[in-house]
C-alpha cells in the first residue's frame, strides 16, 4: 500500500521529465525512423548521435513543460497533450503523413462523412493504449507540489538545467546534426507534438491574416541627367551568389588560389569588408533588395512593399531574373523570370540531379544582342550551397581534395569539407570570369555599356568553433556566416557614361560596407533619380565626377 501511495503521489518536479521521455519514446516512431535513416541507420557508429538526440529532445520538452508545472495546470495540460498526440502519432505511423499547416487545413475542411471513414478498430485500440490509459494515469496521480513561490523556483531551476543540458548536447553534436536536419527538412513535420502545434498556429495565421497589399515604391523613378544625349544601351548583370563566404576568396587574402581567373581581370574592384543582412537566404535576399536595411527589416514589411527591381522597372529598365537556385523569395514577383535549374538530358551544364551555374550564362550573349532598351539581368546562383558542396561544380573544377562526398559531414574530416567548399569558390570564380568576358565582348561588338555586380546572400561556417553551414541567429552568428564577397566590374564606356572614378572605388575596397548599401548603390550606379534613393548609402556617390 505504501508503494502504491508513493507511486500515486510522486514529487511534482519529476512530472515534466517523465512526461517528456514518454512523449519522445511512445509518440515519435515516425520521427525516429526518419532520423535513424538520416544519420546512418541502426548501427553502433550512429548510436551516440541518436542517443544524444533523444536526450536533447527530452531536455527541451522538459524545459517547456517545467514552466507550466503548477498544481492546477500541469495535469490538464498533460491529459490533453497525451490524447491529441496519440491521435497524431497514429496517423503519422499508419498513413505516412507529415503534419504541417496544409494538413490541418485538410482536416478542418474535410467532409464529416469522409472523416468517419478514417476511424477504425486499429485507431480505437491505439488511442486506448497510448492516449486514454496514459491520460487516466495522469488524472489518477496526486503529485506533491511545493508551496507557493517555492514551486516556481523549482520549475525555473528545472527549466534552466534542462536548457543548459540541451544546449551542451547541441554544441557537441552540431557537426553531425546540422547537415542531417538541413537535408531532411521533413523531420520537423514528424516530431510531435511540436509539428501539430506549429501547424495549427500556421493554419490560423493564414486563415485570419489580412491579404498583403503591395505598396508601390519609387514610382517617381527616372533616369537621371547622365543619361541625356547618350544613345548607347546599357546592360547590367547582377550575380547573386549563394553561401559564398569572403574568407575563402584568395582575392581577400585566402592562402589558397581560389580566384585564379578573377585575379587576372585588371578593372575588377573587390570590396573586402562586406557584411550580410542575414545568415540565411530567406532573410538576406528580401532584405538586400529592399531599402529597409538590416536594423529595420522584417519579412512582413519587405513583403508589403515593392523593392529595388520594381524601382528599376519604374525607371524604364527591362528586367530579367534567371534562377539556378530555389526561387527569389518574392523579390522578382513582378518581373520576367526564368528557371534554369531543372536538368535537361544531354545538357553539358547539368547532371541527373541539378544544373551547374554556367547554365545561367546560356544564350545570354544572344539575349543582350537581341534586346532593346537598357537591361538589368539578375543571375541567382546555386553557388556554394551545402552540405553537398561536391555537387556544386563540374568534375574538372575539383582542384582541391580529397573532398567530402557526402552530406553526412560527421563522416568527413574538416579538411575534406573545406576542400569541397573551396572547389565551389573556384568554380564561382570561373563563372564570374565567363560573365565578365561576355559583357566585355558585348561592349566591343554590340555598342552597349556593360557592368557586373557580384555579392553573396550570406556566408558559411566550415567547422570553426564546431559550427557548420549557416542560419545562426544574427546576434550570435559567427563572422564566417556574415562576411560576404562583393565585387564590381565596369566597362570603360560604362564608367565614362556615369562619371565613375575607378581609382576612387579602388581606394575604398577596405572600407566597411553592408547589404544596406546595395539598394542605394545600384540606383546610384545607374543614375536613377527617385525620392527613395539615399546618397549616404551609395558607394558610388563619393566617386562620381561632376557631369
Amino acid at each position: 500500500m505504501v508503494k502504491l501511495d508513493s507511486f500515486k503521489r510522486p514529487n511534482a518536479a519529476l512530472l515534466p521529465l517523465l512526461a517528456s521521455a514518454f512523449i519522445v519514446i511512445v509518440y515519435n516512431q515516425a520521427f525516429w525512423k526518419s532520423f535513424s535513416s538520416a544519420t546512418g541507420g541502426l548501427t553502433l557508429a550512429a548510436f551516440p548521435v541518436q542517443a544524444g538526440m533523444f536526450l536533447m529532445l527530452v531536455l527541451t520538452f522538459t524545459a517547456s513543460l517545467a514552466t507550466l508545472n503548477f498544481r492546477f495546470s500541469i495535469k490538464p495540460l498533460l491529459i490533453g497533450l497525451f490524447l491529441v498526440t496519440s491521435l497524431a502519432s497514429y496517423f503519422m505511423n499508419h498513413y505516412g503523413v507529415a503534419i504541417d499547416w496544409s494538413m490541418v487545413q485538410n482536416i478542418a475542411e474535410t467532409d464529416s462523412r469522409e472523416s468517419i471513414e478514417l476511424f477504425n478498430v486499429g485507431l480505437a485500440f491505439s488511442f486506448l493504449i497510448t492516449g486514454v490509459i496514459p491520460a487516466a494515469i495522469i488524472a489518477w496521480l496526486k503529485p506533491r507540489f511545493q508551496p507557493g513561490r517555492r514551486q516556481l523556483g523549482v520549475n525555473l531551476a528545472t527549466a534552466g538545467i534542462a536548457v543548459v543540458g540541451a544546449g551542451i548536447l547541441l554544441m557537441l553534436m552540431f557537426k553531425i546534426l546540422a547537415p542531417a536536419l538541413r537535408e531532411h527538412r521533413e523531420l520537423r513535420f514528424l516530431l510531435t507534438p511540436t509539428n501539430y502545434i506549429q501547424a495549427v498556429n500556421g493554419y490560423f495565421k493564414r486563415k485570419w491574416s489580412v491579404p498583403v497589399v503591395i505598396a508601390p515604391l519609387g514610382k517617381d523613378a527616372t533616369k537621371g541627367v547622365l543619361w541625356r544625349g547618350n544613345t548607347r544601351r546599357t546592360v547590367t548583370v547582377v550575380v547573386v551568389g549563394e553561401t559564398a563566404r569572403a574568407a575563402n576568396f584568395s582575392l581577400n587574402g585566402y592562402s589558397r588560389l581560389t580566384n585564379p581567373e578573377l585575379s587576372q581581370v585588371p578593372d575588377l574592384v573587390n570590396f573586402k569588408n562586406m557584411q550580410s543582412c542575414g545568415t540565411a537566404t530567406g532573410i538576406s535576399l528580401p532584405c538586400l533588395f529592399s531599402p529597409l536595411g538590416r536594423e529595420n527589416y522584417s519579412a512582413t514589411r519587405a513583403q508589403s512593399q515593392e523593392g529595388l527591381l520594381d524601382v528599376l522597372q519604374h525607371a524604364g529598365f527591362k528586367l530579367l531574373w534567371r534562377d539556378n537556385n530555389s526561387g527569389c523569395k518574392g523579390v522578382c514577383d513582378r518581373i520576367p523570370y526564368e528557371d534554369v535549374s531543372q536538368p535537361i538530358a544531354g545538357d553539358p551544364f547539368c547532371n541527373n540531379e541539378e544544373c551547374f551555374d554556367e547554365r545561367l550564362l546560356r544564350d545570354l550573349p544572344q539575349q543582350i544582342q537581341d534586346g532593346t532598351g537598357d537591361m538589368v539581368i539578375v543571375l541567382h546562383q546555386k553557388g556554394s550551397h551545402g552540405p553537398a558542396y561536391s555537387k556544386r561544380y563540374p568534375q574538372q573544377f575539383s582542384v582541391f581534395g580529397p573532398v567530402c562526398n557526402t552530406i553526412e559531414l560527421g563522416k568527413c574530416t574538416r579538411q575534406s569539407i573545406v576542400d569541397a567548399y573551396d572547389n565551389t569558390i573556384r568554380y564561382t570564380d570561373h563563372v564570374l570570369k565567363q560573365a565578365i568576358d561576355l559583357l566585355a565582348q558585348a561592349a566591343r561588338d554590340d555598342d552597349v555599356d556593360t557592368a557586373l555586380m557580384y555579392f553573396s546572400d550570406h556566408g558559411e561556417s566550415l567547422g570553426e568553433n564546431n559550427f557548420y553551414l549557416h542560419g545562426a541567429p544574427y546576434v550570435i552568428s559567427p563572422p564566417e556566416q556574415r562576411a560576404v564577397p562583393f565585387m564590381l566590374w565596369l566597362s570603360a564606356g560604362f564608367r565614362e557614361r556615369f562619371k565613375i572614378d575607378q581609382r576612387c572605388l579602388a581606394a575604398r575596397v577596405d572600407q566597411p560596407f553592408s547589404h544596406d548599401n546595395l539598394f542605394h548603390s545600384t540606383l546610384g550606379m545607374l543614375n536613377v533619380s527617385t525620392a527613395v534613393y539615399n546618397p549616404r548609402l551609395d558607394i558610388f556617390n563619393a566617386c562620381r565626377h561632376a557631369p
